[in-house]
């Protein structure tokens, strides 16, 4: 096992360059599957969940060979095994991707019960009342779901119960290739949706509507393999930005699209933080406190809840009262418990966290409870007196591409280090 060991109190400067788009590309991958043929996909990321996906991949039958460190190939051809086992599943809640392009490609796929952060109850039901609309027959047996076509897909009209960016990539990954139109309603709008029906697109597919609470898919017979490049991730991104607001410091985030940004550039703006924008790049600096505000997160356009730990760490030092409302995720404030264990002042009750500013943080051994609570604990870390080990890290490597590295450039001293196995006493 490793840990990051991390020394507060340094002002992050510099420039740092921001790498593909971990939601898109864990849906982008799997589409690969639809084309039966060779795609070439740019500006992947480098972390755990891409390579799992991409093990995933071969394991079905495709060839995988990457160009070069950020362009991989992927023929999907020889397909011949449509099944996500439980030991590969496990680790990503984006292995069930794979169910929509099996079906839409094989007509049947079996996928083993979805792993990935744990902060909440994140059912399947829209998932399986999308397939079921297209004529899909779905069940869960012994931890696998099990989905099985009986004659051909068939287009359909179907009405989201809640917004769910999930259950709306997954039933388009089956739409493009149902006979006619399906009509998805009540759709989630995130970018990374918007670049997978670009994606699907170009592979021959007819999606219309993407980034609308509307999506029309007119169903196609043939989809072939393209090259693609994946849009940048506006997680990493926020992050990052986060990361320069929270230490004082001067970031110049570059490879970014800014209208993706606004939702958090806002609040950074209310929080005290100067923005500046460019064509493709976004300037972060801040030279007095921090404002203490409120945040809520919202389905796209609204704040992201993949952006609320990141800022709820910041503002742990803020001036005042912050009231931060999760409207997404339950039980998403599980990594409130180690920032306390650095001194911040936070009451949860529910879905709410009132944030009360406290003077300094100090560094302590704290442990990532999920991937974006583990990038919090990395800028509280930053903010913090003294030095702060943070263990399960494997956590924020499935979503962070070079994290040491690209902190490093900033000026952040934070080294990755091997942790000893632990010896326990032999009963006496």
């Amino acid at each position: 096992m490793e840990k990051f060991v991390i020394q507060g109190g340094a002002r992050l400067t510099g420039e740092v360059t921001i790498g593909g788009a971990k939601n898109a590309v864990v849906a982008i991958i799997p589409a690969t599957i639809l084309a039966k043929g060779r795609c070439v996909i740019g500006n992947i990321p480098n972390i755990s969940d891409v390579n799992i996906l991409l093990k995933m991949l071969s394991e079905m039958g495709a060839s995988v060979s990457f160009l070069d460190k950020t362009t991989v190939e992927i023929d999907t051809t020889h397909i011949v095994n449509p099944i996500v086992s439980y030991d590969l599943a496990r680790y990503l809640r984006a292995s069930y991707y794979c169910l929509g392009a099996l079906i839409g490609r094989c007509g049947k796929a079996s996928v083993s019960m979805p792993g990935g952060c744990h902060f909440g109850v994140r059912p399947i039901d829209q998932h399986i009342k999308g397939f079921e609309a297209l004529g899909t027959t779905v069940g869960i047996d012994h931890g696998m779901i099990n989905a099985k076509v009986e004659h051909h897909l068939m287009g359909s009209h179907i009405y989201f119960d809640v917004v769910s960016v999930g259950a709306t990539i997954n039933v388009m990954l089956a739409a493009v290739r149902a006979k006619g139109l399906t009509v998805l309603e009540n759709a989630a709008k995130e970018p990374h949706i918007v670049d997978l029906a670009n994606f699907l697109n170009t592979m021959g597919a007819d999606v219309r509507g993407a980034g609308t609470d509307v999506i029309k898919i007119h169903g196609v017979d043939i989809m072939r393999g393209a090259d693609y490049t994946i849009i940048p991730d506006q997680i990493e991104a926020g992050t990052y930005m986060i990361a320069a607001a929270a230490t004082g410091g001067d970031v110049l985030v570059k490879n970014v699209i800014p209208k993706h940004m606004e939702s958090i550039t806002n609040k950074l703006v209310q929080a005290g933080v100067e923005v500046e924008e460019f064509d493709e790049s976004i300037r972060v600096r801040r030279d007095g406190p921090i404002c203490a505000t409120t945040i809520k997160t919202m389905p796209h356009p609204g704040f992201p809840t993949d952006m609320q730990p990141q800022f709820t760490a910041m503002l742990t030092l803020a001036g005042g009262t912050s009231v931060v409302t999760e409207g997404v995720w339950d039980n998403r404030f599980r990594y409130v418990d180690e920032l306390a264990r650095m001194g911040a002042n936070i009451q949860v009750d529910g879905k709410v966290a009132v944030v009360q500013g406290v003077e300094t943080l100090t560094g302590a051994p704290v442990k990532a409870t999920d991937l974006r609570a583990g990038a919090a604990l990395m800028i509280a870390a930053l903010m913090a007196k003294g030095t702060t080990e943070i263990e399960d890290i494997y956590h924020i490597e499935r979503g962070y591409e070079d994290v040491v590295e690209k902190f490093r450039s900033l000026g952040a001293p934070i080294k990755r280090v091997e942790t000893p196995d632990l010896e326990i006493p032999a009963a006496l």
